[in-house]
């Protein structure tokens, strides 16, 4: 399991951007899973929507990509290369098929 503190050592994203709270598990090869949980104080519920506080899909998406680069990392032997990034470029045949309340918990499997 890795904390957020392991979290932050790997990934260069920042509140409001770092979208992966926690791993729970990983093999290190082709498995990985992390959590994200959705607090109602996050910016983004101010105007999406007031009253009715739902997740934009694109940050849904953007957390998959998170957890996708710990993974990335974990194959990598677990450290960063300051010198390098990674990018979210394109994503094939996904769509949000669910609306992500405020106090909800999102696993991502990668």
């Amino acid at each position: 399991m890795q904390d957020i503190n392991d979290i932050m050592r790997l990934l260069p994203h920042r509140y409001p951007f770092l979208l992966v709270d926690r791993v729970l598990e990983t093999n290190g090869v082709d498995k990985l899973i992390a959590i994200k949980n959705v607090t109602v104080n996050e910016p983004q519920f101010t105007g999406h929507f007031p009253g009715v506080p739902v997740m934009p899909g694109v940050l849904i998406i953007e957390a998959m990509a998170q957890a996708c680069a710990m993974l990335a990392f974990a194959r990598m032997g677990g450290e960063r290369d300051p010198e390098k990034l990674f990018y979210f470029a394109s994503i094939d045949n996904r769509a949000t098929s669910f609306a992500l309340s405020a106090h909800s918990c999102v696993k991502n499997s990668a």
